[in-house]
This record gives structure tokens, sequence and C-alpha cells, in this order.
């Protein structure tokens, strides 16, 4: 679709430098004309002929414009005519580059000097080829790096999940300190609250005779 789009505008702007550059050339000269009296040879050899000019031929009836082949140009004769024409102001358009000849069919008007040799030049509009448009020029691209100085930089890093660091597990950081246990042993230094103690010597005393009664069950039964 864009290359289409390229070929539509590249077309467009040389037609329009074709009519902007494109000439009338009227034949013989504003001194002269298409007739035996004008040296029509030199007046041709002096033009320059674009892809887009015209040539206007004005002359009276007893006169036409032939354009003929190169052998016809060069015999002066009129049989085989490419396009022949008789209306007293003729204007044909130079479409295309190369040469074309015209003579005027009257007999013996050739031979007495009434021929011109035409060879178109392609204007510049023309020559350009919207298939061959130049290609755009490949720059490098070169990164750059986030600093302190472009936060708007700094920030996108940050939001992309490309720079996200993620937090270390503590399952397999090994650089962390094992917590150490150690037994916690009472201190006989500690001073018991009376009450506490003798409470305590209490379940203490009966634990033991809980312990000797039961060992002494078998011998009473």
């Amino acid at each position: 679709m864009a290359a289409l789009q390229t070929f539509i505008r590249v077309s467009f702007v040389a037609m329009l430098i074709e009519i902007a550059m494109a000439e009338n050339h009227i034949v013989g000269g504003s001194n002269g004309g298409w007739d035996t009296n004008t040296n029509l040879q030199a007046w041709a050899s002096s033009q320059k002929f674009s892809v887009g000019d015209k040539l206007i031929f004005h002359y009276p009836p007893n006169h036409d414009v032939v354009e003929v082949p190169k052998a016809g140009y060069d015999s002066c004769q009129p049989t085989n005519p490419v396009k022949s024409y008789s209306d007293g102001a003729t204007t044909i358009p130079l479409t295309s580059p190369g040469k074309r000849y015209f003579i005027c069919g009257t007999i013996g008007h050739c031979g007495q000097g009434m021929k011109i040799e035409i060879d178109t030049l392609a204007s510049a509009a023309s020559s350009i080829s919207p298939t061959e448009s130049p290609s755009p020029a490949v720059s490098p691209v070169t990164p750059i790096a986030p600093s302190a100085e472009s936060p708007d930089i700094v920030n996108s890093a940050a939001e992309s999940p490309e720079y996200t660091l993620a937090a270390p597990s503590p399952l397999f950081d090994t650089h962390l300190d094992s917590p150490t246990f150690s037994p916690v042993i009472p201190s006989t230094e500690q001073s018991l609250d009376p009450s506490t103690a003798s409470a305590v010597k209490g379940n203490l005393q009966a634990f033991i005779g809980f312990v000797f009664s039961f060992l002494l069950m078998p011998l009473v039964f």
C-alpha cells in the first residue's frame, strides 16, 4: 500500500514538473513559418525539444503536415505516413523521447526544404523512476544508559519487569546466620519464694511416695 502511494505521488509530481517545464515550439519561429521560405532545418537544430513540449504548425491550405518514418523523410515520399494533418493549425505533443520526422505532402515542397527532424529528449521529470526511490539510511541505534540526571529513564527501568530484583529467599540464602539454641539451666543461685519452695518440696515428696508405693505393690499382693 505504501509503495502504491509513493508511486502515485512521484507520478503526480513528475506530471506537474512536465507541465511547468513544457514549451510550445512554433515551427519556423516568430520570423518564419511552415513554408518554403524558412530554413526549417536550421530552426529545428537551434531548438531543444523535451518530453511534454508541443510542436505548433501554422500554414495555408496549399500545405499540410505529414509525419513519416526515416525513409520517407530522406526520400521526401509521404506514401507510408505515420499520420497526416491539414487543418492549418496543427499541434503535435511530444510524448516520448526519440526522433520524429515531418514533411509537407504537397508535391515538390519537401524537396524545397519543408521538412524537419525533431529529436525529443527525456525531461528531468520523466527520468525519475518511482520504483527506484532511494532507501532511507539506517543509522545505528546507540543504547542510552540510565543516569541519575534522567529520572524518567530510571523510573521506567525500575518499573520494568526486566529490571525488578526479587527479594532474596531465606531458604536459599546461605549467608543468613542460623539461630543458636542453648539449653536453659536453672540456676541454683536463684532464690525461691518460701511458699513456692515448700509446695515444690511437698509435691516432690508425694511423687517419691507414689513411686515407692508403685514399686512395692507386687509384694503386697
